[in-house]
């Protein structure tokens, strides 16, 4: 999208898990849309799987230009529940929203997430989910399989406890 063409980004929200949906069928209308994905892990029947998801859920980007395109028919696109708007005006984007996300893309089109907050040895913590939410620990290092290792006082002595990193946070 050139600065020269009237077309701007804005936001439309889409019925729960119909990202894909909504954004052909706004193509078949004419409209540029930008959908960011990123690989997320997903815990299920004790096997880790990495499938793509929608990095921001329910939400699609839309290329409008105001002075050409009919912008209400958005609306009442299949997936679309409704564009964002700022009255009765469509929310513009900032500029450089859409670009700040492309920049973050790999090869194969997928947003790079930071992997996880970065705690330094030593660095109390605290896990949030699991068996041991609640507790205090210590943070002591990352295992080869991308778990935290985490130092527990637990019946008097230390123990160390691999966690899957989103069940931990700052303390």
């Amino acid at each position: 999208m050139s600065q020269q063409d009237g077309r701007r980004w804005y936001v439309a929200r889409t019925h729960t898990h119909a990202e894909s949906k909504a954004s052909g069928h706004l193509r078949r209308q004419g409209f540029e849309t930008y959908l960011p994905r990123y690989l997320k892990k997903r815990r299920h029947a004790r096997r880790i799987e990495t499938v793509q998801a929608a990095l921001f859920p329910c939400y699609i980007f839309v290329a409008i230009d105001m002075a050409i395109q009919r912008w209400r028919s958005i609306s009442s696109t299949i997936g679309v529940s409704h564009l964002v708007c700022n009255g009765d005006e469509p929310s513009v984007l900032p500029p450089g929203v859409i670009e700040s996300l492309r920049a973050k893309e790999d090869e194969r089109g997928f947003v790079q997430l930071q992997v996880r907050p970065q705690f330094r040895v030593g660095q109390k913590i605290k896990i949030e989910n699991g068996v041991f939410a609640s507790c205090l620990g210590l943070f002591e290092g990352m295992s080869d399989h991308e778990r935290v290792v985490v130092l527990l006082d637990l019946f008097n002595r230390k123990v160390r406890v691999a966690l899957d990193g989103d069940f931990v946070a700052a303390a």
